[in-house]
């Protein structure tokens, strides 16, 4: 378990426990530990140590990640504390890699947050989101040591579609001029023909604590006006104008406007190669499906039902990822914060995979205040093969985090 201290800046614990939740040891981590796993082979138990600031930025903590090694056992555990602090002197080149180091006054390392840990099917490296700063980084746990931060740079949503405004009181899909932060929550790892690859869902995030805020409405922004002579239609509340933006990728030569426009998350799910390569983005498949199978509620939030709420945030904000393999295809489940359901592909062809299907367990009719709405924010999801199934076939466990619910699916 992954326990944050209080006040959160201070280190956290991961604490191991049986089955009947006896304590058998307790681990000294970073900062706001915010996931926790183990490797495949159970050598290592890891941790996502997020290091947020606290509210007005006074105490910003370094992100760090857990690498602790049970092989000998738990009383003979040794904890490693991977840090960033070797790429602090780096930071002018790290940014011109793409990496996103935004807050003026932090160092690399307390910028840097980790979100979510996958690890490689041979236990051998752990692909970590660095959700804010729009990266993954990479650690050789052999070494317990960050070889590498990849930068996921933008997506471009020229030649696809989505809906932008939550005030046009309508599914709208238009092409717009658009980059976006990709910015994963959670992530899983697998491996094809002996390569590694990893999957992320595409939220999105920004970052506010006190006066100190990383995201703008297009309408408030000020347009290069010869990068947009149609700046006016564009900031209109029923195109862009509601939008969030990112400032800082938004203005690329630092003189007060934007050159292009950056929003949060790809609303998507992609799958990258071991090197940060993009191998397939799901591109606007979800916004599509939920408009054709869920018009009336299309883009709602997760605590209430209210129609197009978060189309000028971030979607429907896929949150988790998980991969399962079942006769001898191997899928990927895609859990959507907001809108609620799992979105499965089949990613047996990491470069051409298909839409298989999409399970919503939502209510509509029903309240979400009340607990009468059904599975509400989906945040974690686990896949049970069948040779590991108590009924000899695949399970899919999720726990959805706003009806505090927990789902098992049979999958076929």
């Amino acid at each position: 378990m992954a326990v944050e201290a209080d006040p959160k800046q201070a280190p956290g614990r991961v604490v191991v426990v049986d089955r009947t939740g006896r304590p058998l040891a307790v681990f000294r981590v970073g900062a706001l530990p915010d996931m926790v796993t183990f490797s495949p082979d159970g050598r290592y138990i890891l941790a996502a140590c997020e290091g947020e600031p606290n509210k007005d930025y006074s105490v910003d903590p370094e992100g760090s990640v857990s690498v602790i090694d049970i092989s000998g056992g738990l009383d003979k555990a040794v904890n490693h504390n991977v840090t960033f602090t070797a790429f602090n002197p780096f930071k002018e080149h790290l940014q011109a890699q793409g990496i996103r180091i935004s807050h003026p006054g932090s160092t690399v390392a307390q910028d840097l947050e980790p979100e979510y840990v996958a690890v490689s099917p041979d236990s051998r490296l752990a692909f970590v989101t660095l959700q804010e700063n729009n990266s993954v980084a990479v650690v050789d746990l052999a070494q317990a040591k960050v070889t590498k931060i990849l930068a996921l740079g933008l997506k471009d949503w020229s030649g696809l579609v989505m809906d932008a405004s939550d005030k046009d009181k309508a599914v709208n899909l238009k092409h717009w001029p658009v980059y976006s932060a990709y910015m994963p929550d959670g992530l899983s790892a697998f491996a094809m023909d002996g390569r590694n690859y990893f999957v992320t869902a595409n939220e999105g995030d920004s970052r506010e604590y006190g006066d100190y805020a990383d995201e703008k409405r297009l309408a408030k922004a000020r347009l290069d006006p010869k990068a947009f002579p149609d700046a006016a239609g564009l900031q209109d509340e029923k195109g862009l104008g509601r939008l969030k933006t990112i400032p800082d990728l938004s203005d690329t030569d630092g003189d007060g406007d934007y050159d292009r426009i950056v929003g949060f998350g790809g609303r998507s799910f992609s799958i990258w190669d071991e090197n940060g390569n993009l191998v397939f983005d799901s591109g606007d498949a979800f916004e599509r499906i939920l408009a054709r199978d869920h018009a009336d509620w299309f883009n709602t939030t997760n605590d209430e039902n209210k129609f197009d709420n978060r189309s000028d945030d971030k979607g429907c904000e896929p949150e988790s990822a998980e991969i399962g393999v079942i006769d001898g295809r191997t899928y990927a489940f895609v859990g959507l914060e907001r809108m609620g359901g799992i979105m499965v592909f089949d990613i047996t062809d990491p470069k051409a995979p298909s839409f298989a299907t999409y399970r919503l367990d939502r209510d509509f009719s029903g309240d979400p205040e009340k607990g009468t709405a059904g599975d509400l924010g989906p945040e974690g999801i686990h896949f049970v093969p069948a040779a590991e199934s108590h009924t000899g076939t695949p399970l899919l466990i999720v726990g959805n985090e706003v009806s505090g619910t927990t789902t098992i699916y049979t999958v076929r």
